[in-house]
């Protein structure tokens, strides 16, 4: 079992998950409530890296933070391998499913009860969090799920942004290939039971959230 591996995925996929709920969140809440020309174009980008091969959505990236980039220009800010740009590649794949949970959720809340709230003089900042989110707290609370053991199991783009350095960018797919490539088919079972039951468990989360019929 590469444990060094294993801390290194629960790191980066901890700090992409505070990314996730917190970005994804407040666009599904933009998205549920604000109508705008464009919105459709905004969702589809939004939802691309649900549909792009890993590989695009690395190179993406690679420009986004690599050099010319206004973080490097500007910030002298250079993310590619290190930890911190895989966190970002582990963000950007497991947002989409925050948002569309999180926002099916919201949008499910009866517009009357909010219409309600906000007839008694509770003011729209009240009515969202007192109402409209503890409604929704299911879809949120699948989403953040989701998004989370999306970001635990990239390899692609995390591949292309970060590399595969052991110790410091490989996670735990990383060193199941390198595993299975070395032919060490013990180690990367036991990385694979391991990563199989944290997504089992995931999802089963997530399966126990939707309501009850």
């Amino acid at each position: 079992m590469n444990w060094s591996a294993l801390w290194l995925s629960l790191q980066i996929t901890f700090f992409a998950a505070l990314f996730i709920f917190v970005v994804g969140l407040g666009l599904a809440i933009f998205l549920a409530r604000v109508n705008f020309w464009g919105k459709s174009v905004l969702e589809t980008i939004i939802f691309l890296p649900l549909v792009l091969p890993p590989s695009v959505v690395g190179y993406f990236l690679i420009i986004a933070l690599g050099a010319g980039s206004p973080l490097v220009e500007w910030f002298n800010i250079n993310l590619l391998f290190t930890w911190q740009g895989a966190t970002v590649a582990s963000a950007v794949v497991g947002l989409p499913l925050m948002v569309q949970a999180a926002k099916s959720g919201i949008t499910g809340v009866d517009p009357l009860l909010e219409g309600a709230a906000r007839s008694l003089g509770a003011s729209r900042l009240r009515v969202l969090f007192r109402i409209t989110l503890p409604l929704a707290r299911r879809g949120i609370l699948a989403g953040i799920i989701l998004g989370s053991a999306r970001a635990l199991g990239e390899f692609g783009a995390t591949l292309m942004i970060a590399g595969n350095i052991p110790d410091q960018t490989q996670t735990l797919p990383l060193a199941i290939y390198d595993a299975v490539q070395a032919r060490r088919y013990d180690a990367a079972n036991v990385m694979v039971l391991v990563m199989t039951l944290m997504a089992f468990t995931g999802l089963f989360l997530v399966r126990r959230l939707e309501p009850k019929k």
